[in-house]
């Protein structure tokens, strides 16, 4: 079934106005919980509470303040913050053009596939293999919600292209603010073996098939069980032992990325007997720890 598009806007750079379409291009798929009422298992719901007057408050009874100081608020209307939106006419700007080796990937919030809307085809293949042939991505502000976005859009694929929404500088914090330890002088063996430990891992590209979000399948297994009425259980980790001295531990890492997968280790933990002897251990489910 083909994707549909969450919005529609235009791309523009000089006199060049490209219209495209925006799709979601990840969302998150992890397990989430529902806070219940131990007495009854009904699901709670949300209040606001007033602590000044000691009371439950509607919705309709707030408004927004902006705390400048101290437990001191200026407020706003939602007609005076309307005021103050920017144009919400989806429109992305191209301010420059820059490598992308330039831009840190921590300043990636978001990323939205980006396809071309009616007449927009020529010219929004036209900017991905340009943008590809010169090797830059554009950097731009695009005009959402009421708020202007900072923004990046690369080539991808067969002439696609990808906008990545991006933090603002002042959203993130500075390494400088990271504390790395102190440094070292490192032997020759050290670091013959760390570089042979890499090349032992190295794969000629990142395939993000090859992950799974193990704490997820692993709840669900565990709901599943609970729905068929059987006693959740769960492989007991492997102890981890602790090896203190760096070049050891390189060793140790080396052999044993050398060593192949052991035959039944993927076997799924055995189920409880009937006296209670088993290589798993229960665990509560259906808690919203």
């Amino acid at each position: 079934m083909a994707a549909r598009a969450i919005s529609s806007g235009t791309i523009s750079f000089g006199l060049v106005s490209i219209p495209v379409k925006l799709f979601t291009a990840a969302s998150s798929e992890q397990v989430s919980f529902n806070m219940l009422h131990k007495k009854c298992n009904g699901r709670v719901k949300m209040q606001y509470f007033c602590p000044t007057d000691n009371e439950v408050v509607e919705r309709s009874d707030t408004i927004k303040g902006y705390e400048h100081a101290k437990g001191q608020y200026v407020l706003f209307s939602e007609e005076e913050l309307k005021s103050l939106e920017a144009a919400r006419d989806n429109s992305i700007e191209i301010t420059e053009f820059v490598p992308l080796a330039s831009v840190d990937l921590v300043q990636v919030e978001k990323s939205y596939y980006l396809g071309p809307d009616k007449g927009g085809d020529k010219a929004y293949r036209l900017l991905s293999e340009a943008m590809q042939g010169k090797d830059r991505v554009a950097v731009g502000r695009w005009a959402a919600r009421g708020k202007e976005q900072l923004v990046l859009v690369r080539p991808h694929g067969d002439g696609g292209l990808i906008l990545h929404q991006l933090y603002y500088a002042n959203e993130v914090r500075s390494f400088d603010e990271i504390e790395t330890g102190a440094k070292f002088s490192f032997s020759d063996k050290e670091r013959d073996l760390a570089d042979k430990l890499i090349d032992q891992l190295t794969s000629e590209e990142f395939e993000a098939e090859k992950y799974h979000d193990s704490y997820s399948e692993r709840v669900l297994s565990a709901v599943e069980q609970r729905v068929q009425g059987q006693e959740v259980t769960v492989a007991p980790e492997a102890p981890k032992a602790q090896i203190i001295d760096l070049f050891e531990a390189l060793k140790k890492s080396l052999e044993n990325a050398n060593k192949p997968l052991e035959a039944g280790s993927l076997k799924p933990p055995k189920k409880v007997g009937a006296r209670g002897k088993s290589e798993g251990k229960k665990t509560k489910a259906g808690g919203s720890e």
